[in-house]
């Protein structure tokens, strides 16, 4: 009936069998005890909202409210104690080793209750990944260990990401738009290191964080193809903090302003250069476009678990409202107008979800965690006890294992994965974040004035959704973003980010 020859054919026609159904492939791959450790993660997730986030979140907010300058190192503190800030470390750079996608399920669930809270924990690894995708071991291995110490010192460690400048949101996020943005922060090439002036504005958790991933260019011409990437320690001389931006919602995550003026970074702590990015097969700027991929491809996908939990918190909140609140003497919860909406809620908690379970698992087999969730380093990580992977970290700090991960990660990935895992992750950031302020609104609309309370919490999740919607590329560059990953492939007369 049909030949083999045009099974192939057919389902390479867009859209792509392989671009349709990432879950399908990739969980007969998975190992199974997964399952069980992201079990385990989601009610450590619900123990601890039960325990430190429900009893302090509206609190924290009000405290924000009339106190700016506020930093929550309680909240840190406790999430430290926990264990949430080595969790998803490979053991082999001296963290616990978790199932990478298992913390899009525990941000979801913290995110049900306080964004800011979840953000507090989930920017600490967009700062880990932004490190990880320049696949410098020895700098890897360097500040996650010192995480680690941070743990069991009760100093947390925490990581920051600077690459947000104040002519340059998100025109830092894509290469094509990178020689046409306002972009300021250089990067001089000196003897023993680099010297670094600009400054870069709305850093999550920048003034909590020990070291910030910055990310500088060395000829701010052409910097697509001049990117430079450092690992800055605060209480560098040349580094400060500037002002804290005070924020409409998730005011409990500090967005920090970064000076550098004439700071000095050693070449020790450079984690990527442009010489470096040469020996790429794709050359400078087509490789620094793939570390962006590499990076957006898994964190959009949690600020789609954020989304998620956002449509969650609000769903919640309007069920117990009319679960309690009496309409023309019968609760609302049973007028089925009511129930409508409800049902509506739910659905776009789901659909949420199932956009970042679906780019997890394209990051599972084409992506950034490909090789940690293969079942032999799976299992391997997971038996093996930590002990005997400190005896080896020493390892890391050699070149040869730079190289190695270099290899095998940038030259190992094909351009279609690249779109694969980027595009299905665009799609979860703005879909989810869209879900999010969806179901805000729909809450405030089956509550009427009592959302509008303060301590009922709805108009709070409203106020720190809409912050979704813009951070980690706004959602209109990652509709654009999708467009090219996965639309214009098949229309060569398409040109994306032109305007």
């Amino acid at each position: 009936m049909i030949s083999r020859k045009e099974i192939k054919s057919l389902i390479n026609m867009s859209p792509k069998f392989d671009d349709m159904v990432n879950s399908l492939q990739s969980a007969p791959k998975l190992p199974k005890a997964m399952v069980k450790e992201t079990q385990k993660v989601i009610a450590i997730a619900r123990k601890f909202n039960r325990e430190v986030v429900r009893p302090s979140v509206l609190g924290l907010d009000l405290k924000m409210h009339e106190n700016p300058n506020y930093l929550p190192w309680e909240f840190v503190e406790k999430a430290n104690e926990w264990g949430f800030y080595t969790m998803w470390i490979p053991k082999m750079f001296g963290g616990q080793g978790y199932n990478q996608p298992s913390m899009a399920y525990f941000a979801e669930e913290i995110a049900s209750e306080c964004l800011a809270m979840a953000n507090l924990i989930g920017v600490h690894y967009l700062g880990m990944a932004s490190l990880s995708a320049t696949f410098n071991t020895r700098m890897i291995n360097k500040i996650a260990r010192e995480v680690a110490a941070g743990e069991k010192n009760q100093t947390p460690c925490l990581i920051s990401l600077a690459i947000t400048e104040p002519g340059a949101g998100t025109d830092v996020e894509e290469v094509d738009l990178l020689d046409k943005g306002n972009i300021t922060c250089h990067a001089e090439k000196v003897p023993g290191g680099y010297k670094v002036n600009g400054t870069k504005v709305f850093i999550s958790n920048g003034h909590l964080s020990a070291w910030h991933i910055v990310i500088a260019y060395s000829d701010l011409k052409k910097p697509s193809e001049n990117t430079v990437t450092f690992a800055v320690k605060t209480g560098a001389q040349g580094f400060s903090f500037g002002r804290k931006e005070n924020k409409m919602g998730q005011k409990g995550c500090p967005a920090s302003e970064l000076i550098f003026k004439d700071c000095f970074i050693p070449d020790e702590n450079v984690c990527l250069t442009p010489r470096e990015m040469e020996n790429f097969k794709r050359g400078n700027k087509a490789s620094a476009m793939q570390m962006i991929h590499y990076v957006v491809s898994v964190t959009r996908a949690g600020v789609g678990a954020f989304g998620a939990g956002a449509a969650r918190g609000a769903y919640e909140k309007a069920l117990k409202f009319a679960s309690e609140t009496k309409v023309n003497g019968k609760l609302l919860i049973n007028h089925e107008w009511a129930q409508c909406m409800l049902a509506e809620m739910y659905k776009n908690i789901a659909l949420a979800r199932l956009s970042y379970v679906e780019t997890n698992y394209a990051n599972g087999i084409y992506g950034f965690y490909k090789n940690l969730q293969s079942k032999p380093a799976y299992y391997y990580n997971k038996v093996v006890p930590s002990k005997w992977f400190d005896r080896f970290s020493s390892m890391m700090d050699k070149p040869f294992m730079t190289n190695l991960f270099r290899k095998r990660q940038m030259d190992g990935q094909t351009d279609e994965e690249i779109n694969r895992t980027s595009g299905w992750g665009s799609l979860s950031k703005f879909a989810a974040t869209d879900m999010g302020i969806k179901n805000c609104r729909m809450a405030l609309d089956l509550m009427g004035q009592a959302g509008l309370r303060h301590d009922r919490g709805v108009e709070k999740i409203y106020r720190d959704a809409k912050l979704l919607q813009i951070y980690e590329g706004t959602n209109q560059l990652n509709r654009l973003n999708l467009f090219n990953c996965l639309i214009a492939k098949d229309h060569p007369q398409a040109v994306v980010f032109d305007e």
